[in-house]
C-alpha cells in the first residue's frame, strides 16, 4: 500500500504546474545547443543562471559536478542526438563534495544511518580546480565529442550567482 499523504503537497504543486503546462509535444532537443554537468545542490538553477529555459538545455546533476562515466554518456547522446553544440561542466563554491574529507562524509553519513558505512565511496573533490581542469580535459578527449563542439569550465558562486569561467 503507498503511502499516499506522504506526498499530497508535491502533487498537489504538480497539479497547479500542470494547469499552465504549455511545453507538451516538445521534441526533446536542446534548442539553445547546451549541456550543463553541475552538482545536485538545490541552489543551483542551471536554467535560470544562464538565461535559458525549459528545452534549451540538457542538463546532468551528480554530487560535486564531475565529469563521470555516466555524464559522458549524456554528453555523447546530447551532442549526436540532441542538438548539443556547448557544454559547461559547473561545479560551485561552498559545495560539500569539495569542503569535506571521504572520512568526514563517512562519518557524518554513518551517524544518520546508525551503521558502517565505510563501503560506500563519495567521491569527494579535493582540489576543485584540478578536478575541474580534468573533467574538462576528459571531455575534450573523448572519442565521440567532435572537436567543433566547444567546452567550457566554469565555477558558479552559489552567494552572488556568477559564474567564473576557468578553462
Amino acid at each position: 500500500m503507498l503511502p499516499v499523504a506522504d506526498f499530497d503537497d508535491l502533487l498537489a504543486a504538480n497539479r497547479t504546474y500542470a494547469d499552465a503546462f504549455e511545453i507538451g509535444g516538445f521534441d526533446g532537443i536542446a534548442h539553445a545547443g547546451v549541456a550543463i554537468v553541475t552538482c545536485m545542490d538545490s541552489r543551483i538553477d542551471p536554467l535560470n543562471m544562464l538565461g535559458l529555459r525549459a528545452g534549451d538545455a540538457k542538463i546532468f546533476r551528480n554530487p560535486g559536478g564531475r565529469v563521470t562515466d555516466a555524464a559522458l554518456e549524456a554528453l555523447v547522446l546530447g551532442v549526436h542526438l540532441l542538438n548539443v553544440n556547448r557544454i559547461l561542466v559547473v561545479p560551485h563554491t561552498r559545495c560539500a563534495m569539495a569542503s569535506s574529507t571521504e572520512q568526514e562524509l563517512h562519518e557524518r553519513v554513518g551517524q544518520s544511518a546508525g551503521q558502517d558505512v565505510s563501503w560506500q565511496r563519495f567521491n569527494v573533490v579535493e582540489d576543485q580546480l584540478t578536478a575541474l581542469e580534468e573533467d574538462i580535459h576528459r571531455v575534450r578527449a573523448h572519442p565521440l565529442i567532435p572537436e567543433s563542439v566547444k567546452i567550457g569550465g566554469f565555477v558558479y558562486d552559489v552567494d552572488s550567482g556568477l559564474l567564473d569561467q576557468k578553462f
